[in-house]
């Protein structure tokens, strides 16, 4: 018997809709990043991005657990001798909810370029609004 190993004009590819309204950051990317990867599907293959594109509403409303909001910080280098830089979450959260979700979810995908495509089918909206109406998107309780 031979193992099924899909092929990229195959993959047929399906839109969801996401509510982050009271779910816990890090338990959300999960879910988000299996999806994108396509490990939902039984036509899963490693080599080959069978993923789905996922639009995730209300991210301004996601939760972060204990004191990481006070605790945690989004830490990057500016490239500049003593350019490292900090911004605590909670100022992260009132000024761009959107990227939290975002950089949770990109450090779950691979680091190659079968990583940087999945990343693109990722839209995160700060409201309940969002403009993929036209593709008929599911939604999906998590």
């Amino acid at each position: 018997m031979k193992s099924y190993m899909a092929k990229p004009s195959d993959v047929e590819r399906k839109w969801f809709v996401i509510d982050a309204e009271g779910k816990v950051l890090g338990r959300l990317a999960t879910q988000i990043a299996k999806i994108l990867m396509g490990k939902h599907k039984p036509t899963y293959t490693p080599h080959v991005d069978t993923g789905d594109f996922v639009v995730v509403i209300n991210a301004d409303k996601v939760v972060l657990t204990g004191n990481k909001l006070e605790d945690k910080y989004y830490k990057y280098y500016t490239g500049y001798p003593g350019g490292l830089k900090q911004i605590q979450y909670k100022k992260l959260m009132q000024t761009k909810p959107e990227f939290v979700i975002y950089h949770a979810v990109k450090g779950m995908l691979p680091k190659n370029r079968l990583g940087r495509r999945m990343i693109k089918r990722l839209k995160v909206y700060r409201g309940p609004e969002h403009k993929h109406q036209a593709q008929k998107p599911e939604k999906l309780d998590i």
